[in-house]
């Protein structure tokens, strides 16, 4: 049981850094000042389910929660890269964005599926986590 806390509190760091990776590369080319407040705020809703994490992850084991590696940030940033090279526009970046976040829901959505008897309060940093994505797609519609 212990084992499977971690499995999901680790792919949900992973997937929370993920998520603030992204908005992080997206920002930079982001021309919209309504549009780049929108994705700060997501990316400190990314920080804050990170944080819970962190601090529920004491609870399981003596090491820190892991994040994406090395290569799966230059991959991310390299993505980006092309596929903004030809239309770096508010719609394209909030799709990328989109893209991204679905994958973390279907994700995330698994691991509730797949570890219904994960503790309490790891089941609800995932269910804060999907929701969280969730909604975030509904605000990134609007981008479109």
């Amino acid at each position: 049981m212990e084992n499977e806390n971690l499995n999901i509190l680790d792919e949900v760091n992973k997937g929370a850094t993920m998520g603030m990776d992204a908005i992080s590369y997206v920002s930079e080319k982001v021309k919209d000042n309504t549009f780049k407040q929108v994705l700060d705020t997501e990316f400190n809703k990314y920080e804050k389910i990170s944080q819970r994490v962190n601090d529920l992850y004491s609870h399981y084991s003596d090491k820190d929660p892991h994040e994406t590696n090395a290569m799966n940030k230059m991959m991310t940033w390299y993505g980006i890269q092309m596929k903004t090279m030809t239309d770096d526009t508010t719609s394209k970046l909030s799709e990328l964005l989109m893209q991204g976040t679905n994958m973390g829901i279907i994700e995330g959505r698994r691991l509730m599926n797949q570890h219904p008897d994960a503790d309490s309060d790891v089941r609800n940093i995932l269910n804060d986590f999907v929701v969280m994505q969730e909604d975030s797609v509904e605000t990134l519609k609007k981008y479109l």
